[in-house]
């Protein structure tokens, strides 16, 4: 590092457990980048953002629990990052501060990449907290979805999410409450079922938000759920011999994203996943 670095940072409460910097890092160092990723536990958001101008920090993720925290303080927002309600990147352009959120490009990337076609597609959705509202508006907003539903257990939210993507997405977005007959109901109508919950989660590693009797061949399951690598639900899909894409690919993507908002260049993806693998 010298006084040419430009330097890339992580804020959030915590973030000693972040994969974020030796990610990036990696990738900086793959490609000859005179940048620098570093970690920073942040309480004050407005004096974190004042920084971030001050000293001419060139991006910034945005990480729990400040993703909406940011947005007053930032310059400018994009529209599907304002209909989220959540940024989870900050880009530094000479002094104006513009806010994003990768996390649902990332999963719309990884959905592509796998082979998905995407328009005209039945998705059902579980959960309806935060990365569900950036999965959720970012494919209805961009996608061409024929249908979205989404289940949770959170009704107030669940009702919000759907509202809000109904009303600002030409997709007709639907909620209902998590029960096993809805469950049951909406896969049988589903091509692609996308898990934004934190079920199956480490170290809960055995729980599944759906039963293995319900999932078929013929339809694609994605968890966002990237510890473990396969979940439960993944690991029952498969065996169903469906198609499944890991949560790895979302957060990977993410960070594939970010990188090139803040370097103009193309991402090292390949070394970005041996690190993240490595780490996992």
């Amino acid at each position: 590092m010298d006084a040419k670095t430009k330097l890339c940072i992580i804020i959030g409460n915590p973030v000693a457990h972040s994969l974020s910097p030796a990610i990036h890092n990696a990738a900086f160092s793959a490609l000859g980048l005179n940048f620098a990723y570093t970690a920073h536990r942040v309480e004050d958001v407005e004096a974190a953002v004042k920084g971030i101008r001050a000293l001419g920090i060139r991006g910034a993720s945005v990480t729990i629990p400040h993703k909406l925290a940011v947005i007053p303080y930032l310059d400018e927002v994009d529209p599907v990052a304002s209909w989220i309600g959540s940024v989870n990147t900050i880009v530094n352009d000479g002094g104006k501060l513009l806010g994003s959120n990768t996390d649902g490009e990332g999963a719309m990337k990884a959905l592509v990449e796998a082979g998905v076609k995407l328009p005209g597609k039945r998705v059902l959705m579980i959960g309806s907290g935060g990365a569900a509202r950036a999965v959720g508006f970012t494919l209805a907003a961009k996608a061409k979805l024929g249908a979205l539903t989404i289940l949770g257990i959170i009704e107030p939210e669940l009702k919000k999410l759907a509202g809000d993507i109904a009303e600002k997405t030409p997709v007709k977005a639907e909620g209902r409450r998590m029960k096993d007959e809805f469950l049951a109901e909406e896969i049988r109508k589903a091509d692609l079922l996308i898990q934004c919950s934190p079920v199956g989660m480490h170290p809960k590693v055995d729980e599944t938000p759906v039963p293995a009797k319900l999932l078929r061949k013929d339809l694609i399951v994605m968890d966002i759920v990237y510890n473990p690598r396969e979940t439960r639900l993944l690991r029952e899909a498969k065996a169903q011999g469906a198609q499944t894409i890991p949560g790895l690919e979302m957060f990977l993507n993410q960070a594939v994203l970010q990188f090139e908002k803040w370097t103009g260049k193309p991402a090292p993806a390949e070394i970005m996943r041996q690190v993240l693998e490595k780490n996992l």
